[in-house]
């Protein structure tokens, strides 16, 4: 019988070869007859106990993943946290953590008919097929009109598969359609599309009204008129008209707004009642297509309607009993003989309007009939009491007018809090009321061209049949139905609009991704959007000014067109781009259909109306640089992520292919930033040098090194990374921080050369700082981390920029109002110094400062030459520079030259001895005493050059000047590191090794009488060279010049330090420069 274990801890003195006391192993196993004995779990502390705390449910057997528990929860009861999901939107939070404070959450119930079906069908069929189908028919003829509502439906079936492929991939909490596009476009067009799509659904509440006061206005009440008869001629596009749609549809939108104030369980209690009409309403119409109808309207020439009252026989007829009738006089009031030639060629009759199916109707309505406004035929205007048109219609502006219509598609995905199964009803549900909403549109198009008169339908206010609906003179058995139908429905779609644009609103708002509209996510305390709704009102009010149907439909067309071009587009990027999160249930998709809905969406805008289409496109570009610009740090996983991803892998395949040509060439810049001990940028100015450089583009690459060891010091390398982010952000810097932890700092900083950047996306420039303060270093540190990284640099073939004095650079709020920029050009470095300058003066702060290049001439070169070459090259770079060729001087060698000289080498001499043992160290001071007393021969040199020294003696050495010191006047070394360098860095002293291992007590000092003749020549050269610099230059604002070669040989290391000291002497600021070994600027296109 199997028995279960419990395991104490080992004791602490048990050898791990298992020599020594075996732990105690208790078995508990259920024997018959005995009771379990006592369990024990080891020490009884937490890490102990942990894997056991519930070992009645075998716990034990997790004892190998003890730390993991501790931390991270079990897979037991983490399914069962996923398995009761409910669905609350990403930003809902409970007002407190008492279960008394938790708002009670009902349990989803609806199914796909009553949660997605018959509310897509309330919002599908609305207004437009009530009072504007009819006339599209009329007007543009049934083919084209079937085309209308094919290519509408089409639209919207696409969209239905795109969007049921988005919804079931994953759990779409409250927001709906703003929810699914922001989480797959990303916070910046997701929040664009999201306020189109909140502004076509609030307008789409105002063109609900003005169609709910039209059919109570002209077919219903017109009695109620306030500002006189609209039953009147023409009457129906008159101000007066305009001005009770504006009244009426003002009061009407106080009181659906005041409904939805109430409370939404009111609206939902109305929209059962609204649904039933829209149904009982379509029911009566089609059983009224295949009825017999009455329809009387006075006909002239079998083209052209009366515009009169049919309640006499005598209104349609130029005569009775011989004498001329009012339409008769109105037409030819003196009845001349060109009246009767009139008369004869005319003719007007009653005819039945409503013929009937298998009448031929089909055929004379088959072509369009598009009339410019006051047109009663295409290019014939009307005149007298001839129907006309109120509006230039054509293929175009009909397309717009009709496809609200066809809108309210997501209407079931906006309830996806709501439904049992959203995965399961969406796709059925939505695409199931699309399928019947096409049909009944498309078969309502060939049932009014095949039952009603042109004449009649391109009436569109019915004024040729006594003011009478088509839609409701139709329908089965009294006009009414459809009347009363159709004003509720609308009324109801409107009430849908006003209560689901303001939780649109605030759904954005709580996203916190447009900050100007916080306010808008507040609401009342049983969280009714009451601001949002305000706002609602207010916008929709705008559109009832407007006070015209037909203009704000085309409104809506744009921003719903918007909204479903992205969803397609959403569709179509996940599918591509294969993420592996995009894993929908829905399989009937393709990326292909979501593109062609892309495609019909972008098309369908601009047919409609190019200018409405623009106006929408460049509102929406807005708001996507407004949240940019705002920077909403939201991550979504977005498409738009992997899109970048994506395009940023393909880039840097196609960059790694070849290198960039000389015309591409920029400065690709790494920029190696100290930190101080706060693990903050020592040195701001080096990151604003940068970004003045850059101006925005290209890469820019800034890495900082930490020593130490990277598992104890990761957490402070991150907190460095985001300090160096913020300060580039400050700096305006636009690239990538990296912080590297090494153990050697000089072995970090050539990784960093060698490592940053990616693929193709590599730097090739450096900037490093100088080594402030390494003079008075008794470590060689300070200039030894500097100049391996000069090696490093040299080495990978990048340029290399050192800007000297960097704290008196400017900032990127100071200007230079004049000024130049002086670019001492010495030797080739492929053409960095001339393009440096040309790519500051890019940026403001340097825009002002002219270009001056000097250029140094020896005595065997033709300066006039130099000159116009010179100037012809700088023409053909199209660079304007003052240039100047100086010749420097062949005098002799200053003594201050050779004193320095020499001083510089016994400095470097006294440094190494002074790193020598304690006993050595008790030798130094009588050494220096001796100092005089020391003979000792200079080395022969294989230089046959003479040196010649001149009697002038300077008045101070440049050594006699301090070094520069950090602010806190302690000394700066370019990185804090360690150094194991070795006294025998030197020849000399590599030489004298065996010597110091065998006696170490005997020590001297070699300071030599007499300095090398090579260093007295550098040394000359870079005095001369100075003197003439600061002769030139001292007033300006950045002196570029090039940046001599490391020495091969480390003796002359420090050397080389003093040189660069003594060549940028007197200059304010300084920036040295060092090519890369390629050609970075070409006088070719």
């Amino acid at each position: 019988m199997s028995a279960r274990f419990t395991v104490s801890k080992a004791p602490d003195d048990i050898e791990l070869d298992g020599a020594g006391k075996t732990p105690e192993v208790e078995i508990i196993g259920n024997e018959p007859g005995k009771e379990q004995s006592s369990k024990k779990y080891g020490d009884g502390s937490k890490a102990e106990m942990s894997p056991f705390m519930d070992q009645e449910k075998g716990l034990q057997d997790l004892a190998l993943y003890e730390e993991e528990i501790e931390n991270r929860p079990k897979i037991a009861s983490l399914l069962n946290t996923l398995a009761n999901y409910k669905s609350l939107p990403e930003h809902t939070e409970m007002p407190g953590d008492r279960k008394s404070d938790r708002p009670t959450v009902k349990g989803a119930q609806m199914g796909t008919l009553m949660g997605v079906y018959l509310p897509c069908l309330q919002n599908i069929l609305g207004v437009i097929l009530f009072i504007r189908l009819s006339w599209i028919v009329g007007t543009a003829g049934a083919l084209e009109s079937f085309f209308i509502v094919l290519i509408s439906c089409c639209t919207t079936l696409l969209t239905a598969i795109s969007m049921s492929a988005i919804a079931t991939n994953g759990v779409v909490p409250g927001g709906g359609a703003y929810f699914m596009i922001s989480r797959a476009l990303g916070p910046e067009w997701g929040g664009a599309v999201g306020i189109l799509f909140y502004l076509g659904t609030t307008f789409a509440s105002a063109m609900y009204i003005l169609g709910a006061i039209e059919i109570l206005l002209i077919y219903i009440a017109p009695v109620i008129s306030l500002f006189g008869d609209i039953t009147e001629l023409g009457a129906s596009q008159s101000s007066a008209m305009l001005n009770n749609m504006r009244v009426y549809g003002t009061g009407i939108l106080l009181v659906l707004s005041l409904l939805v104030f109430v409370g939404v369980k009111y609206v939902n209690k109305c929209a059962f009642l609204f649904l039933m009409c829209v149904l009982l309403t379509i029911l009566s119409m089609y059983v009224g297509y295949f009825t017999p109808h009455e329809l009387k309207f006075c006909d002239m020439n079998d083209d052209i309607a009366l515009q009169f009252d049919s309640s006499s026989d005598s209104n349609c007829a130029f005569f009775e009993n011989g004498t001329l009738t009012e339409l008769g006089e109105m037409y030819c009031p003196n009845n001349t003989e060109i009246c009767q030639e009139f008369f004869k060629e005319n003719s007007v009759q009653w005819k039945n309007g409503i013929p009937g199916l298998g009448t031929g109707q089909i055929s004379r309505n088959t072509f369009n009939l598009y009339r410019e406004a006051g047109d009663v035929l295409p290019r014939e205007k009307g005149t007298n009491n001839q129907v006309v048109a109120d509006i230039t219609t054509s293929f175009y502006i009909l397309l717009a007018i009709f496809f609200p219509s066809v809108t309210g598609i997501m209407a079931g995905s906006n309830r996806s809090g709501d439904l049992k199964d959203a995965q399961f009803s969406i796709p059925r549900g939505t695409i199931g009321a699309i399928l019947t909403t096409s049909i009944i549109y498309l078969t309502s198009v060939l049932f009014f061209a095949g039952t009603v008169k042109g004449e009649v339908l391109r009436d569109k206010y019915g004024e040729s049949v006594g003011g009478d609906l088509v839609a409701a003179a139709i329908c089965f058995p009294s006009k009414w139905v459809v009347l009363i139908g159709a004003f509720l429905s609308t009324v109801g779609a409107g009430l849908q609009s006003l209560t689901g644009a303001p939780r649109l609103l605030q759904a954005i708002a709580k996203d916190n991704i447009i900050p100007f509209l916080a306010v808008f996510g507040r609401g009342s305390k049983t969280g009714e959007p009451t601001w949002a709704l305000l706002l609602t009102a207010g916008i929709s009010e705008i559109g009832i000014i407007i006070a015209s149907l037909d203009s704000v439909a085309p409104i809506i067309t744009m921003f719903f067109l918007m909204c479903y071009m992205f969803v397609n587009l959403a569709c179509a990027l996940q599918t591509l781009l294969k993420t592996p999160n995009w894993r929908p249930r829905f399989q009937y998709y393709h990326w292909s259909l979501s593109f062609l809905g892309v495609i019909m969406c972008l098309a369908l805008m601009f047919i409609s109306s190019w200018y409405y289409a623009l106006g929408a496109i460049a509102l929406a570009f807005c708001i996507y640089k407004y949240i940019e610009y705002q920077g909403a740090e939201k991550e979504w996983g977005d498409g738009l992520s992997g899109l970048s991803l994506t395009a940023a892998r393909y880039s840097l395949m196609r960059l790694e292919d070849r290198p960039p040509h000389t015309k591409n060439w920029r400065p690709q810049i790494l920029v190696l930033c100290k930190l101080n001990e706060d693990l903050v940028p020592k040195y701001r100015r080096i990151l604003t040098f940068a970004s003045q450089l850059k101006a925005g583009r290209g890469l820019s690459l800034v890495s900082s090194i930490l020593e130490g060891d990277f598992l104890t010091r990761y957490s402070e390398s991150q907190a460095a990374e985001r300090e160096l982010r913020n300060m580039m952000n400050e700096e305006k810097v636009k690239g990538f921080p990296s912080v590297l932890v090494a153990k050697d700092v000089t072995e970090g900083l050539a990784a960093c050369v060698q490592m940053s950047g990616l693929g193709g996306l590599k730097h090739n420039t450096v900037v490093l700082g100088w080594p402030y303060g390494w003079r008075q270093s008794v470590d060689d540190k300070a200039w030894k981390v500097f100049l391996d990284t000069v090696r490093a640099i040299s080495a990978s073939h990048n340029a290399l920029l050192v800007p000297k004095n960097i704290s008196n650079y400017p900032s990127n709020k100071d200007k230079f109002e004049g000024g130049t920029i002086d670019v001492w050009w010495i030797v080739h470095d492929g053409g960095m110094l001339v393009l440096l300058p040309f790519l500051l003066r890019q940026h403001k702060v340097w825009k002002n400062c002219q270009l001056r290049i000097f250029t140094v001439a020896q005595l065997e070169d033709n300066s006039e030459k130099m000159i116009k070459d010179l100037k012809t090259f700088l023409y053909h770079l199209r660079i304007e520079a003052e240039v100047e060729v100086v010749e420097m001087p062949s005098g002799t060698i200053a003594a201050y030259t050779f004193e320095r000289t020499m001083m510089m080498e016994q400095r470097s001499q006294l440094l190494r001895q002074m790193k020598l043992s304690k006993k050595e160290s008790r030798m130094v001071a009588q050494t220096l005493v001796d100092e005089s007393h020391v003979s000792i021969a200079p080395k022969k040199s294989n230089s046959d050059k003479k040196v010649t020294f001149s009697s002038e003696e300077p008045s101070s050495s440049p050594f006699d000047s301090p070094g520069i010191l950090d602010d806190d006047g302690e000394e700066d070394l370019i990185y804090e590191a360690p150094s194991e360098d070795s006294v025998g860095d030197n020849k000399e002293s590599a030489q004298a090794e065996p010597q110091q291992a065998k006696d170490m007590t005997d020590v001297k000092l070699n300071f030599q009488n007499h300095p090398s003749v090579s260093n007295v020549e550098r040394m000359n050269n870079a005095v001369r060279l100075n003197e003439v610099i600061v002769d030139r230059s001292h007033q300006a604002n950045l002196v570029i010049l090039n940046l001599p070669g490391p020495p091969k040989k480390k003796y002359r290391e420090q050397y080389y330090m003093e040189y660069l000291e003594v060549l940028t002497e007197g200059l304010e600021r300084v920036l040295m420069v060092r090519g890369g070994g390629r050609e970075v600027i070409t006088i070719y296109s």
